[in-house]
């Protein structure tokens, strides 16, 4: 056979390298049956694989469990008395003992650290009186968090009929408990001694991942192993769930690092900002001022630029009291709505008798702003300013 001619060769060896560079950079991937990625400020899902496939999750159902419990207590320093059935539980364990008395909050840091069964189960009884009710109030707080691929049969996670949840509803539970101080708190604990008790955290992520905060471990036969995490760095929280994941601990760190490489908090809106003024019919304050009732941030890629829509009445009416919600400024990117924050009255406008107005004054009515704001040009400035209001 004839060779190629060695000029062709070499042409052909370029546009082999070419090809390789000009090829789109390998997706992400893990070896989770279902995982996801979630900011855990605005709620925005950063990566998903099978987010809502239905799946055994282990002991990371005791996040749900804690925060139920934390949500139906007062005192997390009241007494439990812990009942023989508790004491008995099968699987990981903190060794309570039947007719032990210790504080609630005692048995929520073996419940988040230990991963103990049985003190899911002395949680349950002593907030709920038994099992079947206290799992009742967590398919009741599931529907109030807008979990859809969710069931529970226990505190604990041990495997039964109609015990399920998903990567996507987990990550939703864990933003709800890192929204609950004593709660954060706990998981991100990495040993503590209680009474004469010592408890260390079965996430190695703490040690191991920087800013890790959270959250919980767990395993099962039938489930593998599952595990939620949460990390912040620069003001950011990223929660990582992988369900089934062989490799997780190793999955968590790629996740997580592939998130805080790509995404970053950008501050939209600041609370308290002054952003306009309206006019007032029927008061002698013609006018009020306007300004954002609290701050709006949401994570952004390099590229990304969202816009912003402000949706204020021509005018408003007397009385105006002052934290009156009057309007609205709402952010979108790619034509979906991301972020927004009320529109508050800065100051009181009483009514006064329009004679006086009308007769003595005249009517003070400048321009307003049209109800949906067509022609209120988009921001579009550099990332690093942050905010709209940086350029009003």
């Amino acid at each position: 056979m004839r060779p190629f001619p060695r000029k062709f060769t070499a042409f052909s060896c370029v546009c082999a390298l070419l090809c390789l560079l000009s090829a789109p950079a390998r997706a992400l991937e893990t070896s989770a049956a279902s995982a996801v990625v979630m900011d855990a400020g605005s709620g925005r899902v950063i990566y998903s694989h099978n987010p809502n496939e239905e799946r055994s999750i282990a002991s990371i159902t005791k996040l749900m469990t804690a925060l139920v419990a934390v949500e139906h207590t007062d005192d997390l320093d009241e007494t439990v008395t812990v009942s023989p059935l508790a004491a008995g539980t099968e699987g990981s364990s903190m060794y309570l003992a039947a007719n032990e008395q210790l504080p609630l909050r005692h048995l929520l840091y073996g419940l988040l650290l230990r991963s103990g069964n049985d003190a899911a189960v002395a949680i349950a009884i002593h907030c709920a009186g038994d099992v079947e009710t206290f799992a009742g109030w967590m398919n009741d707080k599931a529907a109030e968090l807008g979990l859809q691929h969710s069931h529970f049969a226990n505190p604990n996670g041990l495997e039964a009929e109609g015990h399920y949840s998903s990567a996507y509803d987990m990550a939703l539970i864990a933003k709800a408990v890192l929204e609950q101080p004593t709660l954060a708190e706990i998981v991100a604990t990495k040993s503590i001694t209680l009474g004469e008790r010592y408890m260390e955290n079965h996430n190695k992520l703490l040690s191991r991942y920087e800013g890790c905060i959270g959250l919980k471990t767990g395993y099962t036969k039938a489930a593998g192993r599952t595990l939620v995490s949460a990390a912040q760095r620069m003001g950011t929280t990223f929660i990582a769930v992988t369900l089934c994941d062989p490799n997780d601990w190793d999955d968590h760190v790629a996740l997580l690092d592939d998130a805080f490489s790509k995404y970053h908090s950008h501050l939209l809106a600041r609370s308290g900002k002054a952003l306009a003024t309206v006019a007032v019919e029927g008061s002698l304050a013609h006018s009020v001022s306007v300004v954002t009732a609290s701050e709006v941030r949401y994570p952004l890629s390099d590229g990304e630029t969202p816009s912003v829509r402000i949706r204020l009445p021509a005018r408003l009416k007397a009385p105006v009291r002052q934290g009156e919600v009057v309007g609205a400024l709402v952010y979108f990117l790619n034509g979906e709505e991301i972020g927004r924050t009320d529109l508050i009255a800065a100051a009181s406008a009483p009514r006064n008798a329009p004679a006086v107005l009308e007769g003595r004054f005249g009517l003070f009515r400048p321009a307003g702003v049209d109800t949906l704001s067509a022609g209120l040009p988009y921001w579009r400035g550099p990332l690093s300013r942050q905010s709209i209001f940086l350029a009003v």
